[in-house]
């Protein structure tokens, strides 16, 4: 692999502040918003929708600018991040291969990342893009930053219809992180077992995978060419 690009949510960042915030700014319990959440990714369904259920006539979008207009807006620090984060990055990165950061996020999301200063290459969001995941645009302007062709390129991410599936029609290796909700709800369903070239439980494990050779797709056989890009129920997962 010459590079390797990172989700953020739930790859490298924690989500609890942010849902904490959410619930916070409702008036309900984390917990009652955590499990909400946990329903929603079960169900395959946006994790925002935990959020419509408690208002259903919530503009997020909306509610998000009001949050930050009353100071309480997005907040990223170096408790966000998960343990193996830095030493990972800085290991592949040691071993000269490029590191992107590149997942859904806010315009203000990629600032604060930026500010922790993490061993990479590049850090960058979908909002700063124009394109959100698992928009195919957003991987176009991947492979363009990339700095390597599709099949040197390792994609990581812990939810499959926004990181493994695009990633891999896209034609990215592809590794699944066991981590989150999505990444541990949907670790073993037969669609990401089968399109995920490496599935790991830690980012620290990508080091020693930087240099594995992924063995060539058999020949597709009729019917066959367009297993990524239908992926049965799976791929409506949001």
């Amino acid at each position: 692999m010459e590079t390797i690009v990172l989700d953020i949510g739930e790859t490298l960042v924690r989500d609890d502040r942010h849902w904490a915030s959410w619930a916070n700014w409702l008036g309900v319990p984390p917990h009652t918003l955590s499990a909400l959440v946990g329903a929603a990714v079960a169900q395959g369904r946006e994790a925002t929708d935990a959020l419509r259920v408690l208002r259903p006539d919530m503009d997020v979008e909306e509610a998000y600018r009001a949050r930050a207009a009353a100071g309480r807006g997005e907040h990223l620090d170096e408790s966000d991040l998960y343990q193996d984060v830095r030493p990972a990055l800085g290991e592949l990165r040691a071993a000269g291969i490029r590191v992107v950061v590149a997942g859904n996020g806010t315009v203000r999301a990629g600032e604060l990342l930026r500010g922790l200063d993490l061993p990479a290459d590049l850090v960058v969001t979908s909002d700063e893009w124009g394109a959100r995941k698992p928009d195919p645009e957003f991987f176009a302007r991947l492979a363009e930053v990339a700095g390597a062709d599709p099949e040197s390129t390792l994609y990581v991410g812990d939810h499959p219809a926004e990181d493994l599936f695009p990633a891999a029609a896209a034609g990215m290796r592809t590794a699944h992180l066991r981590r989150g909700p999505y990444g541990h709800w949907w670790a073993e369903h037969p669609d990401v077992v089968e399109t995920a070239d490496f599935r790991i439980d830690a980012l620290t494990e990508l080091v020693g995978l930087a240099g594995a050779a992924v063995p060539d797709a058999p020949d597709a056989s009729p019917g066959e060419e367009d297993k990524v890009v239908r992926r049965g129920g799976l791929r409506s997962v949001r």
